[in-house]
């Protein structure tokens, strides 16, 4: 099962599917593409996003965005996937209608994963069907309806991921500059290495931004600068085939040498190791 809708006038899309592996050539997702992904079945599904293993349990979901590489080479079992591009729903021009929609879309340094409650699991199986009830009536106002449930389904997740997932600690302010900084980490990571930088930018105090992020887990606003930079730097060597010195000029570096050995300290392996533990 595969449905699709589009607006060639906005260039907005949205499609859902009961088997994501099966059908993804069908959405021709890009650059643009985010998406929420579904077990419905009764035994766990696995997927690989950014090089890591995930086991999706049955009855959770989890979002991804056109930041994350997900591969379904190892999905053996049908993955439910609602996926839409930004023309279609912004997540940051439906922050003030959608209080905290952004915990589901951190950026790359989340993967959130929510678990639907045994007594909620009517309630989303009613929907689903209403996704697909709605897919099926094409009229004008067909993109509003889909807008509408979209939105509805990601209130539920974002009341499921607040409870669920360690946020309990902070308000609604605190979240969202949390997700705020991991955006801006996302956009500014090859250029703008000090917390401060970003302190900037959210017009907080370095302090602030380490107070908040002491509550919310463990790592500090620094790692996530590095852990970022590290990230891409995986991708880089896995997906591409960009040498290590190109890879180091592309991060920002100006001397390879010292993105071997940054590199080394944050995965204790060298580029070239980590590239020949890595190839298929």
């Amino acid at each position: 099962m595969k449905f699709k809708f589009t607006d060639t006038k906005v260039d907005s899309v949205f499609g859902m599917t009961d088997d994501i592996k099966k059908n993804l050539t069908y959405f021709n997702t890009n650059k643009d593409t985010i998406s929420i992904l579904w077990n419905q079945n009764n035994t766990p599904v696995t997927l690989e996003i950014d090089n890591t293993i995930i086991e999706l349990q049955p009855n959770q979901l989890i979002t991804t965005t056109y930041l994350h590489y997900v591969s379904y080479q190892k999905t053996e079992k049908p993955l439910t996937a609602f996926m839409f591009n930004r023309p279609f729903y912004c997540i940051r021009d439906h922050d003030s209608e959608v209080s905290c929609n952004g915990i589901l879309f951190f950026g790359t340094q989340e993967l959130p994963i929510v678990t639907i409650p045994e007594d909620q699991k009517r309630k989303f199986s009613t929907l689903y069907e209403i996704f697909i009830d709605e897919f099926s009536t094409s009229d004008k106002i067909q993109g509003d309806m889909l807008q509408m449930l979209l939105k509805r389904l990601i209130i539920i997740c974002t009341r499921l991921a607040k409870e669920q997932l360690t946020l309990k600690k902070l308000n609604n302010e605190q979240i969202d500059l949390v997700r705020r900084f991991n955006v801006l980490v996302d956009e500014h990571f090859k250029t703008k290495r000090k917390v401060s930088d970003y302190a900037d930018l959210l017009f907080k105090s370095p302090k602030t931004l380490s107070n908040i992020f002491a509550l919310y887990n463990q790592s500090s606003p620094q790692q996530i600068i590095l852990s970022r930079i590290a990230l891409e730097a995986k991708r880089l060597i896995n997906y591409t085939d960009k040498q290590n010195q190109e890879i180091a000029y592309d991060l920002g570096f100006n001397d390879p040498a010292h993105f071997s050995s940054f590199f080394k300290k944050m995965t204790n392996y060298s580029p070239t190791k980590y590239r020949e533990l890595n190839k298929n």
